[in-house]
């Protein structure tokens, strides 16, 4: 009898189960300072220092967060309808 029998099975099913949601965090991350660095560029550009800073940087969080609970929304709504059929 072989203990490891299916193991590889499960673990197969749970990678696959969690790789849609492995991204998100970095996609966040990338969204905030992504925004952040454009307003400081912007800043630098128009001599308004450091509005443009905190406006995009707000601005990315929001936009950020946003698309973060979209795509979880979506992923789980998907996962409902795989499940039912």
């Amino acid at each position: 009898m072989n203990p490891f029998k299916g193991s590889a099975e499960k673990f197969g099913k749970s990678a696959h189960e969690v790789g849609p949601y492995l991204g998100l965090g970095a996609q966040l991350a990338a969204t905030i300072i992504l925004m952040f660095f454009l307003g400081r560029w912007l800043d630098k550009e128009f001599e308004t220092e450091p509005i443009l800073t905190i406006f995009f940087a707000f601005f990315g969080g929001f936009a950020g967060i946003y698309n973060f609970i979209k795509t979880v929304l979506q992923l789980n709504k998907k996962k409902d309808n795989v499940k039912n059929d």
